[in-house]
């Protein structure tokens, strides 16, 4: 299947998401400045404690992720009962817009807190519901391809975002960077409402057990619930370099210019493979892209560690997004193929939830771990992804032979 043969749904869906990525990712580069801009540089009494605007900006940031995990869980599985995906991602959407409304209008930063957290609602009703809807929407056939397609258009409005946020915030005010965020929602929005509709047999489907298992009916864990915990790895393996930057400008005598290539180029890495790998998934199976991704994740993280050069630490991190790609869309794609009918909302929240939780704590932990050692906190990661390697291969396998959704091509895994 080309790209050009997706369904039009799925589209409608990715560049809903990349509009609405886009507004998300202005976000987190204007909020600093507009936290700074209320509190002070020096910081503020909270609650009757003192602190640093540093820690009040980092409050901000990560109070939507922490939201929007803690609660995809509940929204997936609601939208699997209700049988309808489309009125949780317009209600989601309505809600990061109303957010970005609000900014302008307050002045204290409690009220900053609480728009964020209300976003981050927006975001747990939006993104299982999404997901779901584009697992839906294609079978085992097309599900990969659905899903490099959607993470591909995600990624760009994320890494455009922080492009020209900064400039527009220079130039014409927050204002008008929270005017931009608005109308990337209320544009989202207008896709789905003109574009999408829930495919009749959703609501037909939907079923009152829906609950996920942490244990498997074969093996120790349940698959769905390993794949999420690869998800976390791979997320958190991005999410590290970040907290990192002066340690890593330092090491390698390098500008904050040749640090955002270096971030960017993960990011780029998945937009470029993200819709071949997924296509090549649907028609030689899943579970060996997940495994390869996993095996590229190890020594591409390890290795940031010790590369001496910026054009060094820039093939890591491609390599890296590669890894990246290989991973989370391959695992929605088997996670889809895994779930039962009217359970897609709950079973893939599990690796969005993953995803989210990743690129919260990986900056955590790499500032901690930071303090023993530049390398630790790489080695620290690639650990974790041997562990989510040695997971996936022996708790996860594809669907049976014979099982009408099974991925064309693949074969039985061992044990199967």
């Amino acid at each position: 299947m080309g790209v050009l043969d997706t369904d039009r749904r799925v589209f409608a869906l990715a560049f809903a998401r990349m509009a609405d990525a886009l507004g998300n990712s202005f976000l987190i580069v204007i909020l600093p400045a507009y936290v700074a801009s209320i509190v002070g540089e020096s910081g503020a009494a909270v609650a009757g404690l003192s602190l640093s605007t540093t820690l009040l900006v980092g409050v901000v940031l990560s109070v939507f992720g922490f939201v929007n995990s803690g609660l995809q869980p509940f929204t997936g599985r609601l939208s699997d009962n209700v049988g309808r995906r489309k009125v949780f991602i317009l209600v989601g959407l309505v809600l990061l817009g109303a957010g970005s409304a609000g900014y302008p209008f307050v002045d204290s930063y409690g009220a900053l807190v609480a728009l964020r957290a209300l976003q981050g609602v927006g975001g747990a009703l939006t993104i299982p519901a999404t997901v779901a809807l584009v697992n839906e929407l294609g079978d085992a056939g097309t599900r990969g391809g659905n899903f490099g397609v959607y993470n591909t258009f995600r990624l760009i409005g994320f890494g455009f975002g922080p492009l020209v946020a900064g400039a527009i915030q220079q130039i014409y005010g927050f204002d008008a960077a929270f005017a931009v965020a608005v109308v990337s929602a209320a544009l989202g929005f207008l896709l789905v409402v003109v574009l999408v509709d829930d495919p009749e047999e959703t609501a037909a489907a939907a079923g009152d057990d829906i609950s996920i298992a942490v244990r498997g009916d074969d093996t120790l864990l349940d698959p769905v619930f390993t794949l999420g915990v690869a998800t976390v790895v791979v997320a958190m393996g991005i999410a590290l370099f970040a907290t990192l930057e002066a340690p890593i400008n330092n090491r390698l005598d390098q500008g904050a210019f040749l640090f955002g290539t270096q971030f960017g180029a993960a990011v780029l890495a998945n937009v470029v493979f993200q819709i071949p790998i997924g296509q090549a998934s649907d028609r030689y199976g899943r579970r060996p892209f997940v495994i390869a991704g996993l095996i590229l994740l190890i020594p591409s993280t390890l290795v940031q560690g010790f590369v001496t050069t910026s054009l060094g630490m820039i093939v890591a991190r491609l390599i890296q997004g590669i890894a990246v790609a290989l991973v989370f869309p391959i695992s929605l794609a088997l996670a889809g193929d895994l779930a039962g009918e009217g359970r897609s909302g709950s079973t893939l929240s599990i690796l969005t939830t993953g995803f989210g939780l990743g690129t919260a704590i990986g900056p955590l932990v790499s500032g901690l771990l930071e303090g023993f050692g530049y390398v630790v906190p790489f080695a620290f990661v690639a650990g974790l992804g041997f562990v989510a390697l040695l997971l996936v291969q022996t708790q996860v396998s594809e669907p049976e032979a014979g099982d009408p959704d099974r991925p064309p091509g693949g074969e039985p895994t061992p044990g199967e």
